[in-house]
């Protein structure tokens, strides 16, 4: 499993990977956590809001910053 967070590495980008991070750990399962900084790269995604969370390049959340126990029933 691969999650990207997708932002310009401002602080809501950092808390939103600390959140996956909390949520991997709660779940007990691993993944590559991987900051995407490219605008280019971030609008091939199709992302118009940051921060957004993509789970195997698919977006699954965009403009917000999703709590730990938000993000677990997307990693399930």
């Amino acid at each position: 499993m691969k999650i990207k967070i997708l932002g310009s590495g401002c602080k809501k980008c950092n808390t939103l990977t600390e959140n996956a991070q909390a949520a991997l750990s709660n779940l007990g399962l691993e993944a590559e956590i991987i900051k995407v900084t490219d605008y280019a790269e971030i609008a091939a995604h199709g992302v118009m809001s940051t921060p957004a969370l993509a789970i195997d390049d698919k977006v699954v959340s965009m403009g917000k910053v999703l709590s730990s126990s938000e993000i677990e029933p997307l990693l399930q």
